[in-house]
């Protein structure tokens, strides 16, 4: 094997085990906290998603819908569905969050992909978790959830203020037809 050879074969080792590190690091938006103290059992269970800023794995979904249960490994299951309104067919992702720090803080990191994981931060909650904002990584991604297919407005407005505030684009939110009976 040539000096030249192993070089480069280094160099691409390394430049892959830089990129799953880097790929594996989570945050959160600038100005925004997680909720805490969070519950995670209360949080447990399906929630439908009112609002998200589109990205290419939800484009043209409908019902989209979020089921978290416990693993056995203590990581959380994560069953994202929806309709594909273009395909006609329903689409089924299934990941796991871990927590970033602790369970009683509501910054996750959720992994569809392998080693791939991004930010999952709920910033904001009602007390009895029916209803929920959440920040991605960065402005790019944000969700807010419901336990029923709708959101009453003094809380649709709370949570538009809030995302607002942080420097959401809130005028790019997706609102998900939630049509399915």
């Amino acid at each position: 094997m040539t000096t030249k050879y192993r070089n480069t074969l280094l160099l691409a080792t390394l430049a892959i085990i830089a990129a799953a590190y880097a790929s594996c690091k989570v945050s959160i938006p600038k100005g925004a906290s997680a909720v805490k103290p969070f519950n995670k059992d209360k949080y447990l269970g399906t929630w439908y998603e009112i609002a998200r800023m589109d990205f290419k794995f939800e484009k043209n979904l409908k019902n989209v819908t979020a089921t978290y249960s416990k693993n056995d490994d203590g990581s959380i299951k994560v069953d994202n569905k929806g309709y594909d309104m273009v395909k006609n067919k329903w689409k089924q992702s299934i990941g796991k969050a871990k927590f970033v720090k602790s369970d009683d803080e509501a910054r996750l990191k959720v992994s569809f992909f392998g080693p791939f994981y991004a930010g999952y931060n709920v910033i904001d909650i009602d007390r009895d978790y029916q209803y929920a904002l959440i920040a991605g990584n960065n402005l790019d991604y944000l969700w807010i959830l419901s336990r029923t297919r709708y959101i009453p407005d003094a809380v649709k407005a709370d949570y538009l203020r809030k995302a607002n505030d942080l420097g959401y684009q809130t005028k790019d939110l997706v609102w998900t037809v939630q049509d399915k009976e």
